[in-house]
């Protein structure tokens, strides 16, 4: 065979091209389905979501420990008794002695920082988002027992933080061990890790609903029953769990608000705007705090006791900024500080909260942002009733839109946040002015930091990518008789490889478009399959060509169906290695209808991109002109 004829017929896909000659038996001549037995789905998610259950449970449990172990740290070290009971520290009467007690905290957090695990480092929720997306959903045992003994630590000690984000963190690492002592897949896994997340979210705050959302927006980027229903029933045992043991009512007893729907939509616009303006300063901030740390000469050890220092003094002048907060916040949603004292604890807590958590100590985000954020929506209440007294707005109702818009929007995940506002004060009438503030804010968040979030900001500068966006996959939409070539290049079953070659280097139109060709016999059935790299292989056993090429290629096939989605088709390609399939008819396997390559699937694909992108005259066109 001439060189340039070789040259023509190897310049293609030898790899997977032929892999249903290298991966599938060569003998029998009936097409087969996928190889591999694969247990049934349903069974499958059964499992997953009796193991949900058990993480639930336990997840409520670790919620109700953690209570008590930052009690029992707080009682210590603010007021030298030893009691579990969940006190608020700014009652000490410690004066300047205040201070150094977060140092000390920090200091033993460094310690465990370095020397046990760095990833109870922060608030928790990057870190799980970093274990889903990039290790497979594997969470060292370790972190399960050091990130809430750590978080206890530092928020006994006055670290300015909540215990949600531990908690969550701590969840999905029950929820990953879970996954990892008994055989499950990445994906299984994964589950289970949100399972854990949603149900310590919802042990914490007794959300259950704002829970499951959290975990789809935040952990998992999917809705699928898979997930759905696991998700459900960890959520719903870690919330009778919190009932059981911390009681039944909402995390803030609030008295009934005022939301002023629809006169105050004007001033909701405008809080939009605002709250968004938080969400990106407070987010920006914070990686710049984190960027001078670094830069200190000194070992990272040392870095959150640095930062507890200036938290001990900005909480001995303002004592509300230590701790959880849970009391100020209560406080602040029922209207019960002035004007001074709103601006003074919005300041502090964000400054605080800053300084703290940029030197990398351990603590959760959530509830020191609900405190700052709602101290500034009650601002803007009270500031806008002082300049327009007759818009007569209700602090309260604005510091509860402001404390779910200004974290839905740093963090992207303000459906969850909607809900968990709704779900604290279980008002209907909260509905719009949330939806309508905390998508303001979003989209003002996505203009002025789009691509990243208080979330994955972390993980973006250690080079990982995350994207947040989800839609419903195009090639689940899809079938193959959409896209599958009709023109099936059919070669009989008696042809030799010697005239294969000669029509593929002659770029036989029949031929030259396609890697494989299908092989029918005499009745036009068929019974196998050969591509190029077949061919080649062929010519080096038997350089004359006279071998057919039903010997030369594959007889036992993986076939698609017209009614088949895309997805399941590509599957298959991927699974066993091979860049095409026969579409055959569903009642009669062996009657060819189609041919599906690597073409068709990216069909799909370009469709997409051509509904997303290319605009289409509207009818509206026929009363203007277009310059």
């Amino acid at each position: 065979m001439p060189e340039t004829r070789r040259e023509k017929l190897s310049g293609v896909d030898k790899g997977s091209s032929d892999g249903n000659a290298r991966r599938l038996s060569a003998t029998g001549t009936a097409p087969a389905e996928d190889a591999g037995a694969v247990e049934p789905a349903q069974f499958r998610m059964v499992l997953v979501a009796f193991l949900a259950a058990g993480i639930g449970l336990a997840a409520g449990g670790v919620a109700f420990l953690l209570y008590k172990l930052i009690g029992l740290f707080t009682n210590i070290a603010f007021y030298g008794r030893f009691a579990v009971d969940f006190v608020s520290a700014r009652h000490n009467h410690l004066g300047l002695w205040v201070i150094p007690i977060p140092v000390i905290g920090g200091i033993i957090v460094g310690f465990m920082a370095k020397y046990g695990s760095s990833k109870i480092k922060g608030h928790g929720i990057p870190e799980a988002m970093e274990a889903v997306l990039f290790n497979r959903s594997r969470i060292q045992p370790r972190v399960a027992i050091l990130k809430p003994i750590s978080a206890a630590i530092a928020i006994g000690t006055g670290g300015p933080f909540g215990a949600e984000g531990p908690i969550i963190q701590t969840g999905g690492a029950v929820g990953s061990l879970v996954g990892q002592v008994f055989h499950t897949t990445a994906s299984e896994r994964k589950v289970l890790l949100a399972c854990g997340a949603a149900a310590g979210m919802s042990a914490t705050f007794n959300t259950p609903i704002a829970g499951v959302i959290l975990a789809i927006e935040l952990l998992l980027f999917e809705f699928k029953s898979r997930s759905f229903i696991p998700l459900v029933i960890a959520s719903t045992l870690a919330t009778a769990v919190h009932m059981q043991l911390l009681g039944a009512g909402p995390m803030f007893t609030l008295m009934a608000m005022d939301f002023g729907v629809p006169r105050a939509l004007p001033f909701y616009l405008v809080l939009g705007v605002v709250c968004g303006l938080a969400a990106v300063g407070f987010s920006k901030v914070l990686y710049w705090t984190e960027d001078q740390f670094e830069k200190l000469p000194i070992d990272e050890l040392w870095w959150p006791a640095i930062g507890a220092l200036g938290l001990g003094i900005i909480g001995y002048f303002v004592p509300r900024v230590l701790g959880v907060g849970y009391d100020t916040i209560s406080d602040i949603l029922n209207a019960n500080l002035a004007l001074g004292l709103l601006i003074v604890v919005m300041i502090a807590k964000a400054v605080a909260l800053v300084i703290s958590l940029g030197s990398g100590t351990s603590g959760g985000l959530l509830a020191p942002m609900f405190m700052s954020s709602a101290a500034l929506g009650g601002v803007f209440a009270v500031a806008i009733d002082r300049i327009f007294p007759a818009a007569n707005l209700s602090p309260g109702a604005f510091a509860l839109v402001a404390m779910g818009a200004v974290f839905g929007a740093a963090s992207r995940a303000t459906f969850a946040f909607i809900i968990f506002a709704f779900e604290i004060t279980r008002d209907y009438n909260s509905v719009l002015p949330l939806m309508l503030v905390s998508v303001i804010a979003d989209g003002l968040a996505m203009l002025l930091m789009p691509g990243s979030s208080i979330m994955t900001e972390k993980l973006a500068r250690r080079g990982l990518r995350i994207h947040q966006d989800y839609e419903a996959d195009v090639l689940q939409q899809m079938t193959v008789s959409e896209t599958m070539d009709r023109d099936v290049p059919t070669l009989p079953a008696n042809m030799r490889v010697g005239e294969l070659a000669e029509r593929i280097a002659g770029r036989d139109p029949v031929v030259s478009r396609h890697q494989g060709m299908v092989v029918v016999d005499g009745d036009g059935k068929l019974v196998g399959i050969i591509t190029r790299g077949d061919v080649l292989r062929a010519l080096d056993q038997d350089p004359s060509g006279s071998m057919n090429v039903l010997e030369a290629g594959s007889r036992r096939l993986v076939v698609t169906y017209p009614d088949e989605v895309l997805h399941e088709a590509s599957s298959k390609m991927l699974r066993n290695d091979i860049g095409r399939l026969p579409v055959v008819d569903r009642k009669d396997p062996t009657r060819v209808v189609g041919y599906l390559g690597r073409p068709g699937v990216m069909a799909a694909r370009l469709r997409r991109l051509e509904e997303e992108h290319v605009r289409e005259p509207g009818w509206a066109k026929r009363f203007y002109r277009e310059k």
